[in-house]
C-alpha cells in the first residue's frame, strides 16, 4: 500500500505494476485488489498490472492480454465487461467464470500453463 501511495505522490500518467501481490497471503491479497480498484476510480489513472493469476486479472483488468511465453508476444485481447466497482462477490458469477475459462483456454491449446 505505501509502495502505491509513494507511485502516486508524483502524479504519473500511468503506473506499471509487475506481479505487486504476488507474495502475500490469499486474504491479503484480496484486500490489496479491493484497495487498487479503490484508488483506481478515484484517481483514474492508467494501470498496466502483471499478474500470473487470472482470477486477479479478471477482478481488476477493464482489459486482459494473454501473453505467450518466449518470445513473450499478444496471443489474445479480452474486454472485461463486468461492471464496477467489483466485489468479490463478482467472482463466482457467470460472466466472471466465462472470462477465466476463456483465458485459461488460451493456455490448454498450448498444452497447459497454470493460471
Amino acid at each position: 500500500r505505501v509502495a502505491i501511495t509513494r507511485a502516486l505522490v508524483h502524479d504519473p500518467g500511468m503506473l506499471l505494476m509487475d506481479e505487486p501481490f504476488g507474495a502475500l497471503d490469499a486474504m491479503t491479497r484480496e484486500h490489496m485488489n479491493l484497495e487498487l480498484q479503490r484508488i483506481w476510480m478515484e484517481k483514474k489513472k492508467t494501470i498496466l498490472f502483471i499478474t500470473h493469476s487470472i482470477p486477479e486479472a479478471v477482478f481488476l483488468a477493464d482489459r486482459v492480454l494473454v501473453m505467450t511465453p518466449r518470445p513473450g508476444r499478444i496471443m489474445n485481447d479480452l474486454k472485461v465487461d463486468i461492471a464496477r466497482p467489483r466485489a468479490l462477490d463478482v467472482m463466482s458469477t457467470p460472466a466472471f467464470g466465462a472470462l477465466v475459462k476463456e483465458i485459461r483456454g488460451c493456455f490448454d491449446v498450448r498444452g497447459g500453463v497454470d493460471g
